[in-house]
């Protein structure tokens, strides 16, 4: 039986892909965010000392959270037990949680319990937790690639440590590739190959941060060579960047609709047309149709954006955005691409006012927190039967018949001042106009 359980054993291993074989076994193999697991850091500190609390892992793919959970189950006195919440379900999770309490009294033993895409989770799944969580009798570490302030439940949250991961850094992915490279148990040491710096280069660059694309590439292209050599480990292969660029054909955006990265590069594209800087709106512009944005959504951010942050100081910005959501519209994906950039360039580049969206704003709040002011009668409408009898329009002056089209006569009760125009672009005209009107108003010196 020993001897087929090591059989099986070794048939699992052989199996795993590079990514998986090459996970670090201890904190000092462990690659990547030292801005909590560095020397002296919080994470490392709570490692060292075996006094884990529950933890949040949150970051993107192949950057290390599941990698760290498996240094921990080495690392740690507590029972490990690993969950995935794409497959398990409430009752596996009562039976583990079953399980730990027993193994708390009986031996003094916590357990950890590692629930990979917790976000998978409903609410109901998730509160199955928090009782045990809060009373200790196991340590939740969850990972996620979304954000757990808006995917994790407040109560658990508030019993976590949240550790927020970083994409790799180039030279923490060339660190892992070489080690892979150069492992003759678990990568391919024992084979001679030769990666060369160039190839190495391009995927440090193109697997952004993700550790699991860099290694699935390495293994990809050096054992499809070393199946064309009859896999003879003395013949040299050499992993060059051709071949690294055969095995990566298309550069994977991080992007999901209604995640995170949704709503980050939307954030940044509209404060980078606001910072009326065209090289970063166009750089967003392009992140989010690699990534498969609705166009309409941009199309939409255009329009709202041309009246709230560029306004009156160049009115013809709100004619050029709706005119681009027009042709999306029409035209549709590949080439309203072109569209949407000549709408951001122009918009990028425009003189900048918000004078209009403070005016409204400020013209609601008053009539929101402030007493409701009445039609002065000379404006009221006087075109139905009866209105005349009520002195609707009784007054008014029509503003064509005097010089200058313009007669002064009051059209709302109040002084307060809404909308202020500023010096800039076509606002400045508008600002002039203003303030010859105001002087117009104001009674003839003596």
């Amino acid at each position: 039986m020993d001897l087929f359980a090591t059989e099986r054993a070794s048939n699992r291993d052989a199996a795993r892909p590079l990514a998986a074989r090459m996970r670090p076994r201890t904190l000092d193999e462990y690659v990547g965010q030292d801005h909590f697991l560095g020397e002296g850091k919080l994470l490392r500190r709570m490692l060292i000392a075996d006094r884990l609390t529950s933890l949040i892992f949150y970051g993107p793919p192949g950057c290390g959270k599941t990698a760290l959970a498996h240094v921990i189950a080495g690392h740690t006195k507590s029972a490990f037990k690993p969950l995935n919440a794409v497959s398990a379900n409430t009752k596996d999770v009562r039976e583990l949680l079953a399980e730990a309490r027993q193994k708390l009294e009986d031996h003094g033993t916590r357990t950890i319990l590692f629930l990979d895409e917790i976000h998978r989770f409903n609410k109901a799944q998730q509160d199955t937790l928090l009782p045990d969580v809060e009373d200790g009798v196991i340590i939740l570490i969850g990972a996620t690639t979304q954000n757990p302030f808006f995917s994790i439940n407040t109560p658990l949250l508030s019993r976590s440590q949240i550790f927020t991961f970083e994409p790799l850094t180039r030279a923490n992915v060339r660190a892992l590739i070489e080690r892979a490279v150069a492992d003759p148990v678990r990568g391919f040491g024992r084979w001679n190959v030769t990666v060369t710096d160039e190839a190495v280069a391009f995927l440090c660059e193109i697997c952004d941060g993700d550790a699991r694309r860099a290694l699935t590439a390495v293994e990809i292209g050096i054992e499809s060579m070393t199946a064309a050599t009859g896999f003879d480990p003395a013949t040299p292969v050499v992993f060059d960047l051709a071949l690294a660029q055969d095995t990566i054909q298309r550069k994977v955006q991080d992007f999901d609709p209604t995640g995170d990265s949704h709503y980050d590069l939307a954030s940044a594209f509209i404060k980078s047309l606001r910072g009326s800087d065209p090289q970063a709106a166009i750089y967003w512009l392009a992140r989010m149709l690699e990534g498969g944005e609705d166009v309409r959504f941009i199309a939409r951010r255009l329009v709202i954006f041309a009246s709230e942050d560029v306004g009156n100081a160049e009115p013809q910005a709100l004619m050029i955005a709706n005119a681009a959501w027009d042709a999306v519209e029409r035209v549709g994906l590949p080439e309203c691409q072109l569209n949407l950039a000549q709408a951001v360039t122009y918009l990028g580049t425009a003189p900048k006012s918000n004078a209009s969206t403070v005016a409204i704003g400020a013209a609601l709040k008053d009539v929101r927190d402030g007493r409701t002011l009445p039609v002065p009668p000379h404006l009221r409408d006087g075109h139905y039967s009866g209105s005349k009898a009520l002195g609707h329009g009784t007054g008014y002056q029509y503003p064509h018949d005097h010089a200058g089209g313009w007669v002064e006569q009051e059209y709302v009760p109040t002084d307060a001042v809404y909308y202020t125009p500023t010096d800039r672009g076509f606002e400045a005209t508008i600002a002039k106009r203003m303030a010859e009107t105001a002087r117009r108003r104001l009674p003839p010196a003596e």
